[in-house]
């Protein structure tokens, strides 16, 4: 077997990486949806390749949050998986730490965390954030209590994990 890690930005994937990647999101999660899958897009990419097939990927996108006045330029992690045949290898550890890796990018990283993947997340070094949780909604800022004490965050000095943290709007889950 012959495993590697790929760095690369979404533009730089052909259609048949996005298409292998996004069979591997729907595999690991039954319930990934288009608008998932579209947060994923238009970041980097740290992808687990073994023998040709992709067996692990998560992306790191440029997100604004916004917390005690600041705005913070935060790399948001969305889509960390692996291949349910391959889980329990260190794949996601790899993915993790490839991007962790453009922490120096960004002001914090930050991502919304699975029951699954608080284990990795914390053994990491990711902390999670205990304060209250909200969107910068097109009708002003809304709370998010149902993401409450699921966002976890890694680096960021000065922070106040305990104090409202409030991210930009997308579409389907904003965290």
């Amino acid at each position: 077997m012959v495993t590697s890690l790929v760095m690369c930005h979404t533009a730089e994937m052909t259609p048949e990486e996005l298409g292998a990647v996004r069979a591997l999101m729907d595999s690991a999660f039954g319930d990934f949806t288009d608008h998932d899958w579209d947060h994923a897009l238009g970041g980097q990419h740290a992808l687990v390749i073994d023998d040709g097939e992709v067996v692990a990927h998560g992306a790191l996108v440029m997100r604004r949050l916004l917390h005690a006045g600041r705005s913070l330029r935060c790399g948001y992690v969305e889509s960390v998986a692996t291949t349910p045949a391959r889980t329990r290898e260190g794949h996601a550890a790899t993915v993790m730490a490839a991007l962790e890796s453009l922490a120096p990018a960004y002001d914090v990283l930050a991502l919304s965390a699975t029951e699954a993947g608080v284990v990795l997340y914390e053994a990491r070094g990711w902390h999670p954030w205990r304060g209250p949780t909200s969107v910068l909604a097109p009708t002003g800022i809304e709370p998010t209590p149902d993401d409450d004490g699921s966002v976890y965050v890694l680096g960021g000095a000065g922070l106040d994990l305990d104090a409202e943290l409030i991210c930009d709007w997308r579409s389907g889950d904003v965290w």
